[in-house]
């Protein structure tokens, strides 16, 4: 059995890409940048990027041949998911493939971040202690995720590095220690 430390990081990138800039170009992508410049800022940050884990392909790759097999690599060597969902964010091939993959293949836990909110209110009504319907109706984006999340633990927040952080180092959502499938968030 592989080591399974790593974050797999998704996201959603336009395709076909139309330059050598890419991936680069997608909002979304910025917020995995942050993530690496937080990391390299502080080595304690608790971020393994499991992009890292394999060398990097052109983004022209022949999808069967070469990105699907990079990206169930990676997946294969991660303990879970973070996954940026936003108002930007559409059902694109990739990330179709590393949610399913990553849910129904490997039953990674996926911690979800909404990069568009701020404070855990945004995500939950904290009186009711449940997700609020603007947050459930972004799953709707991702109809792999909202048809599968119920097989494994899905922890749900705001785009806040100190939850981030929390979340990152919470072993149940790591594959190997991971807790009963649903749906979580940290309370208001």
């Amino acid at each position: 059995m592989a080591y399974r430390n790593g974050n797999y990081t998704a996201f959603y990138v336009a395709e076909p890409y139309r330059s050598n800039l890419g991936p680069y170009t997608a909002r979304d992508i910025c917020f995995y940048g942050l993530l690496r410049a937080w990391k390299g800022r502080d080595s304690s940050f608790p971020f393994i990027d499991s992009h890292d884990k394999n060398y990097n392909v052109r983004d022209d790759s022949d999808w069967e041949k070469t990105l699907k097999p990079r990206i169930h690599e990676r997946i294969s060597n991660s303990k879970n998911i973070v996954l940026f969902l936003s108002s930007t964010t559409k059902n694109s091939t990739a990330l179709r493939e590393e949610i399913d993959y990553g849910i129904n293949v490997m039953g990674l836990p996926i911690i979800i971040v909404y990069p568009d909110y701020t404070e855990k209110s945004d995500i939950i009504l904290c009186e009711k202690k449940r997700i609020r319907q603007k947050i459930i109706d972004l799953w709707e984006k991702l109809p792999i995720l909202r048809d599968s999340m119920h097989k494994v633990p899905t922890l749900h927040m705001p785009f806040k590095k100190d939850l981030i952080t929390r979340a990152l180092k919470n072993g149940n959502f790591a594959v190997n220690s991971k807790c009963e499938p649903s749906t979580y968030f940290y309370p208001c």
